[in-house]
């Protein structure tokens, strides 16, 4: 009985709160939606988020992020409620994160250390583990200094001071010099990579990109009938996968690639050299969105900025797929309420005939659990494909047939 009672000890989740700001550049109804996110997060890395406490202020406490009264507010809920964790909405440097340790007295965490944890419990190939070390040495540098402040409150002792700096300094080198290495080892895992792109040929290549958790991997095992990860988890997925399809008599590449977040700092994004390379090779960029998220115009817009920042794919062929038509919901409007038609009360028959539909000529919506639309999707693949496919083989074009309406 003690043996099953340390297991269930072992497996028990973390109790966490939650920490947010209402500011002017965050509405409340953004930072509600972060954390729902948060909590999320929180609960992909194993721990169950128990309570939310969120501030309304013109900006961050440069000290301790929330203010003194809402530190203590926190400090006396996590004392009377047995919390380990404690997890902010947003980025905490050294200074903050040492504050609002000594005033809380348990671990503390923010929104990229936490997805770091998941990375790091997520990554299972060698590729995909030195990248998240190396995002990990990226975020440590900076707040190194927090990790000897034990040795400032000793003021007065002899010869303290000065080991301290040259902790501080040697710790530096070696986080230095650890990034160098893991680079250096990404350079060569990285000159492989390319010679395997090299070595698939001028065959088309198509990359699915998107929001995590918004059906890529899913998606990528219904298209090419293999067996990658797919749960209901965010970040489930970080090795980028790539596998031959063929639709009809036409061969591709489909690659799946590690989803995006907002609030994501850029650096993290690159430290998966992988994925941004098989974007920035694609032909075909598919943009797979969950169209039951009450904000998927919010995340369209954050995949759509990072691609541009981190692998300029504005000029790329894309095509953008409504996913989890299965799980989209509204509420009906009564005939006598005059307030405005939202995404929550427009039925997804009328939705897919406007801004949505028009946006992009190259849109498609579907269930990939269900398998809904799914043909659709892949005779608009075969098309974009075909096009590309005989600019590279001219002299094989006569091998291609019409599309097979019963594949």
């Amino acid at each position: 009985m003690k043996e099953s009672q340390v297991i269930l000890s072992e497996v028990a989740p973390e109790r966490a709160v939650l920490v947010g700001l209402i500011t002017p550049q965050q509405s409340e109804a953004h930072s509600r939606e972060y954390l729902d996110e948060l909590a999320f997060l929180a609960d992909t890395a194993g721990a169950v988020a128990e309570k939310r406490f969120v501030q309304k202020c013109d900006s961050a406490n440069p000290r301790t992020f929330v203010g003194k009264g809402k530190l203590e507010e926190i400090r006396q809920y996590v004392e009377a409620n047995d919390i380990s964790l404690v997890v902010f909405d947003d980025d905490l440097n050294a200074k903050q994160t040492a504050n609002i340790e000594d005033a809380l007295k348990v671990k503390i965490l923010d929104r990229t250390s936490l997805i770091l944890d998941i990375f790091a419990k997520h990554a299972k190939t060698a590729s995909a583990m030195m990248q998240v070390e190396l995002a990990q040495y990226q975020y440590l540098l900076p707040r190194l200094t927090h990790l000897w402040t034990h040795l400032e409150r000793q003021r007065g002792g002899i010869g303290m001071r000065g080991p301290g700096e040259t902790q501080i300094e040697t710790d530096r080198r070696i986080v230095l010099d650890k990034i160098s290495l893991l680079k250096e080892r990404l350079k060569g895992l990285d000159k492989q990579k390319t010679i395997q792109r090299k070595n698939r040929g001028k065959l088309t290549r198509i990359a699915l990109v998107g929001y995590t958790n918004a059906g890529k991997s899913t998606l990528m095992n219904l298209l090419s009938k293999s067996d990658v990860f797919a749960e209901n988890k965010l970040f489930a997925t970080l090795d980028t996968t790539v596998r031959k399809v063929v639709i009809d008599n036409l061969p591709f590449l489909l690659t799946d690639t590690v989803g995006f977040i907002r609030k994501l700092p850029t650096h993290l994004i690159e430290s998966f050299k992988t994925t941004l390379d098989e974007v920035r090779d694609a032909d075909i960029l598919v943009h797979v969105v969950d169209i039951s998220h009450p904000q998927f115009e919010d995340q369209i817009e954050v995949v759509n900025r990072t691609l541009q920042e981190v692998c300029d794919a504005a000029d790329k062929e894309m095509i953008l797929v409504f996913n989890k038509i299965d799980a989209f919901s509204y509420v009906k409007k009564d005939d006598d309420d005059l307030s405005p038609r939202t995404r929550e009360n427009i039925p997804l028959d009328e939705l897919k005939d406007t801004w949505m539909a028009k946006m992009n000529k190259n849109c498609v919506f579907i269930s990939a659990k269900q398998r809904t639309n799914v043909e659709e999707l892949k005779r608009l693949l075969y098309e974009k494909a075909r096009i590309i496919h005989t600019q590279r083989f001219p002299y094989n074009d006569f091998l291609f047939q019409h599309y097979d309406e019963d594949l």
